[in-house]
C-alpha cells in the first residue's frame, strides 16, 4: 500500500494514537477539546454568517448558544468503529469526540435574532446586524443676545422681554444696513 501526503501514512497514524494516549492519560486542558470543525466566517452589510463543517453529525448532537456577546457551538461526533469488528485499520484520520468553538461577536449585532440551519453536514449560523444609529445634526436655536440665567425658571414676562429684545435688534440691523447687507 502506498501512502501519499504529509499527513497520511503509518507515521501520522502512530503520532495521532500517541497524542490520544497522552490526552487520555493526562486529561485535556480546560477549555480545549479533542478536535475543532473547520469554520468559514463571512460578513455583508446585513449579517455575519458562520459556516461550520460537521459531516457525520446529527443536528440533535449540536448546540448553538449566544450569551454576553459570545457565540458558542458545541457538539459530539460519535465514532462508527467498534472494537471487535473484523479487519484492521491501516489509517485513521477522522476525528471523533466532543468539540466546542466560541466566537466573540462584535458590537452592533442582534443576538436575539440569531438563526441556524443544518443541511448536508453544514451548519450555517446567521447573525443579523442591528440597525446602527446614524449621527443626527442638532439645530442650535438663537434665543436672542441675552443669555438666560441658569436655574431661574422662565416666566411668561421674561420670555416676552427676550423676544422683544431680539426683534428690536433685528430691526436695528435692517435699518442700519443697505440692500447688500453692509452698514450705510
Amino acid at each position: 500500500m502506498v501512502y501519499r501526503g504529509s499527513q497520511s501514512g503509518p507515521v501520522f497514524g502512530l503520532r495521532r494514537e500517541i497524542d490520544r494516549l497522552f490526552e487520555d492519560t493526562f486529561g485535556r486542558e480546560s477549555g480545549r477539546t479533542g478536535w475543532a470543525p473547520p469554520v468559514d466566517v463571512r460578513e455583508d452589510s446585513t449579517e455575519i454568517v458562520l459556516e461550520i463543517e460537521l459531516p457525520g453529525i446529527k443536528p440533535d448532537d449540536v448546540e448553538v448558544t449566544a450569551e454576553n456577546g459570545v457565540l458558542t457551538i458545541r457538539g459530539e461526533k460519535q465514532s462508527t468503529t467498534t472494537e471487535g469488528s473484523e479487519g484492521r485499520y491501516h489509517v485513521i484520520e477522522r476525528s471523533y469526540g466532543s468539540f466546542t468553538r466560541s466566537f466573540q461577536l462584535p458590537n452592533g449585532v442582534d443576538e436575539r435574532r440569531i438563526e441556524a440551519d443544518f443541511v448536508d453536514g453544514l451548519l450555517v449560523v446567521h447573525v443579523p446586524k442591528a440597525a446602527i444609529a446614524q449621527p443626527r445634526r442638532i439645530e442650535i436655536r438663537n434665543s436672542g443676545s441675552q443669555p438666560a440665567i441658569r436655574g431661574a425658571p422662565a416666566t411668561g414676562d421674561s420670555v416676552e422681554r427676550s423676544r422683544g429684545a431680539a426683534e428690536k435688534q433685528a430691526e436695528a440691523r435692517n435699518t442700519t444696513s443697505g440692500p447688500s447687507g453692509r452698514a450705510k
